[in-house]
């Protein structure tokens, strides 16, 4: 796997020829929209197969996987346009396997709203472990409130994707309150009411595990956070479901310095299935503008945090929402317009600029100038490419951890499974499915 970055002159018919491949595959691959004009600094992705199979008469996705002796879902991961097509047509090329030697067996969990488009769920769902579902918010009184989360459910399980519930303090419209956390936290019959929720919700959905994501909780409750997290994991364990803990820069209100020190992680790492560690920011409307946090304090967290939590039981994050500002930015004032990173890509191309990297940061960001009312005025996009997954890549190598977790899949990330699935057998839970597999079928 290489990862080329668009230099002056070059053109997608040259970077093709350059590395020996198709255009239409680099294309396809990477999800170019542009891929007539380019924009200089844009990141391209180049994979290689080793086994390729040309579709005849007759043939089926099972049929197929059973040849090679692979499954569905894998032969879905190396060929994500079958997704856009409920059919096979003959003289079809499908990538059976790749040529690059698989680093190591990895989860994958997928942050998503119920309301998520299907056509991107069901592109994405061949590449995931886990799908968490966001959110069931944390009432004041312990409470759930309530999802449409039916049919995301049931297409998972459809995927062989494990479905998991998330309880958080934090909204659809992501605004955080850290007085609900603290009422449950230090508040036995609220947070007792809360853990009896929690076991309904997995029961009549259909879930198999929740995944804990607490935030704004204050520095003198995070002995009560990790009790908390104990008797949920005590109370739901023991009946079969995964326990899963995110915990990101904003889990406590403040977040300078050691905001990660002041976590008992060990104790959390004891008893649950695993944290999903996200030390790179979730993303944030009203932060300023920046790469969130540097490479070097990343690994200072890093370090930290692998002496307190066996590294196989941690999940690295990955936010892959980009942001624009306006410039200056004015604190209490200034807010950032989130874009995805083909959105990103296309706006440099509309404003005829170029991308750069922030060496420090690990990001692609760039400058452009928007006229408002007749007055220029400057703004910054930040924003996540091939090679930011790379340095997430290169952390669950380097630190032995369990996996990734993106937040979120909202849109489809091509050059993110791309990176992942041809350097990494991603691991399918196996657990007792409710459909044949004709009718998997019948679904793709």
């Amino acid at each position: 796997m290489l990862i080329h970055i668009v230099q002056p002159g070059d053109t997608i018919l040259s970077i093709a020829s350059s590395y020996g491949v198709a255009v239409n595959d680099l294309v396809r691959d990477n999800g170019i929209t542009n891929p007539y004009d380019l924009v200089i600094g844009q990141t391209i992705v180049i994979v290689y197969p080793s086994e390729i199979y040309t579709v005849k008469e007759g043939d089926t996705l099972e049929s197929i996987a059973n040849q090679f002796n692979i499954t569905v879902i894998q032969l879905l991961r190396n060929n994500p346009n079958l997704a856009d097509s409920n059919t096979l047509n003959p003289g079809e090329s499908l990538i059976i396997n790749y040529a690059d030697v698989k680093l190591k067996s990895i989860t994958t969990n997928g942050f998503a709203y119920p309301f998520i488009d299907r056509n991107i769920l069901r592109k994405t769902l061949p590449y995931l472990t886990y799908l968490s579902v966001f959110a069931y918010t944390i009432t004041f009184e312990g409470g759930l409130v309530d999802i449409d989360d039916r049919e995301i459910i049931r297409t998972a399980k459809q995927f062989s994707v494990v479905p998991i519930m998330i309880v958080s303090t934090v909204t659809v419209r992501g605004e955080g309150n850290f007085e609900v956390s603290h009422e449950i936290l230090t508040n036995e019959e609220k947070k007792n009411i809360l853990i009896m929720n929690i076991l309904n919700v997995l029961e009549t959905k259909g879930y198999f595990g929740v995944n804990l994501s607490l935030e704004y909780i204050l520095p003198s409750d995070l002995q009560e956070y990790s009790d908390f997290i104990v008797a949920v994991t005590n109370a739901i364990k023991p009946l079969g479901y995964f326990v899963f803990v995110t915990i990101t820069p904003k889990s406590v209100t403040s977040v300078e310095g050691t905001i990660y020190q002041d976590i008992d992680f060990r104790q959390i790492g004891m008893v649950t299935d695993s944290t999903l560690l996200f030390i790179y920011e979730w993303g944030y409307t009203f932060a300023p503008p920046g790469g969130n946090i540097t490479e070097d304090v990343a690994r200072l967290y890093l370090n930290y945090i692998t002496t307190q939590i066996p590294s196989e039981k941690i999940s690295i994050g990955l936010p892959v929402i980009g942001y624009d500002w306006q410039l200056p930015f004015i604190e209490g004032e200034s807010w950032a317009r989130s874009l995805t990173t083909t959105s990103a890509i296309e706006l440099a191309k509309e404003k005829d600029v170029i991308i750069q990297y922030d060496e420090t940061y690990r990001a692609p960001y760039f400058y452009y100038l928007d006229n408002i009312y007749g007055a220029d005025v400057l703004h910054i996009v930040w924003f996540k490419d091939a090679r930011s997954v790379k340095v997430v890549s290169d952390f669950i190598l380097e630190y032995n951890f369990n996996g990734m977790s993106t937040w979120n899949i909202m849109n489809y990330f091509a050059q993110m499974w791309l990176i992942l699935n041809s350097q990494y057998d991603i691991i399918t839970i196996n657990y007792r499915l409710s459909f044949t597999e004709n009718e998997l079928e019948l679904e793709l």
